[in-house]
């Protein structure tokens, strides 16, 4: 494994996996999202997104879709609390092509006042598709009741607050919020590290901009939203949890890998496995810089939410029964399914790009030695603190 970083005269960190297949993964992240929005331009980060894609001064929305995927490349992004990032995967004979669409995106968005609101109506129906789809609405519910607004609301914004954004007002918002300083570039595959950074210091000039995130406040909340035309509860419990960057956070990695996570965890085998009362039981680890949150979700009956719910506290409580054998299994299964996702580009372009965000991008090829460190004191120990405080969300049949 060949890595390569460097941050250039213009501010951007620029950060490359060599690998030698005839394919590149690349991104470029801004260091912002939704924890930078006040809860009356909620969703101006992702609209900005969706913005980018509409078209540039000189290439159309079919141009930029087209001179991707006529090569056999992807281009795509998204939007979350603390990022915003676009990226492609393309044959490596087509990168700098698609390194030039990119570039022109990123640099002449064209903000057209015709695009602008027909984006708008498409990112209404996204909002109400989300909506529509409970497994994915009872998660925003949670963030909802773990934190105040404006941080906890979503980032995709609502029907009113992206209703109410005008054209000048979001092409000033892209001007004061995009600068190459905030820039992470992240490329995983065969290209020229020295000529990706020299296209980027010549195409990508500073601006010195100052962006301030949103204080984010805890708090925690349990609700319940009845809806007429589902047959399945859902139901999901979170936690405040320890930052990405520490070493408690390598600890719940560990826990989560024996509690939750795949079909041999404790939880999976209770809930759906010994007792049938659901057929989806998963966790998931959310978590940036600043913010980071531990979830597990079921799929299950109405009147048997309370059952779910106990079985989940009697699991973190029998976490005490954990032993030696458990530990190293579940030491085993995280640093594994590392080994797994490492196959794809576009996983160890997003990781590199995440840990770069949250402190250093090297930290990743540490993670094995990390591991390795936790003890089963300090997952007994977190599993103790984590549930003491906690909130819920529940979709479920009238």
């Amino acid at each position: 494994m060949k890595f390569f970083r460097r941050k250039l005269k213009n501010g951007m960190t620029v950060l490359m996996e060599k690998r030698e297949v005839p394919v590149v993964a690349f991104s470029i992240t801004n260091r912002f999202g939704g924890a930078y929005e006040d809860s009356n331009i909620k969703g101006i980060a992702h609209f900005i997104e969706h913005l980018l894609f509409t078209g540039t001064k000189t290439r159309s929305h079919e141009d930029i879709s087209r001179e991707i995927e006529k090569r056999g490349g992807e281009l795509n992004a998204f939007t979350s609390h603390e990022m915003t990032s676009f990226h492609f995967k393309i044959p490596s004979i087509h990168f700098i092509s698609g390194l030039n669409i990119l570039t022109d995106m990123l640099n002449n968005p064209a903000f057209d006042q015709e695009k602008f609101e027909k984006e708008k109506k498409i990112i209404l129906e996204e909002i109400k598709m989300y909506h529509d789809t409970p497994q994915r609405h009872v998660l925003e519910m949670l963030e909802e009741n773990l934190y105040e607004r404006p941080f906890g609301e979503k980032v995709i914004g609502s029907e009113k607050t992206v209703n109410s954004l005008k054209r000048d007002f979001v092409a000033d918002f892209f001007s004061k919020n995009y600068d190459p300083s905030n820039y992470i570039v992240s490329v995983v595959g065969n290209a020229d590290f020295e000529q990706i950074c020299e296209y980027l210091e010549n195409n990508f000039k500073k601006k010195k901009l100052k962006m301030k995130s949103k204080e984010i406040k805890f708090k925690n909340k349990e609700s319940i939203e009845e809806r007429a035309d589902i047959d399945q509860a859902h139901f999901v419990i979170g936690m405040h949890a320890p930052l990405r960057n520490t070493k408690e956070f390598d600890v719940l990695t560990v826990l989560d890998a024996y509690l939750a996570d795949g079909m041999s965890s404790r939880l999976f085998l209770e809930i759906r496995e010994k007792r049938g009362l659901a057929y989806t039981v998963r966790s998931m680890l959310n978590s940036e810089k600043s913010y980071s949150y531990y979830s597990i979700y079921a799929g299950t009956k109405k009147d048997k939410i309370g059952e779910v719910k106990e079985l989940i506290f009697a699991e973190f409580e029998n976490i005490k029964n954990m032993s030696e054998k458990d530990l190293k299994e579940a030491k085993e299964r995280v640093i594994g399914l590392k080994a797994i996702n490492s196959e794809e580009s576009v996983n160890i372009m997003n990781e590199l790009m995440f840990y770069e965000l949250v402190g250093n991008a090297e930290d990743y090829y540490k993670l094995e030695e990390k591991i390795n460190k936790v003890t089963l004191k300090e997952v007994k120990e977190l599993a103790k603190r984590l549930v003491k405080k906690y909130s819920s969300a529940a979709v479920v049949p009238r």
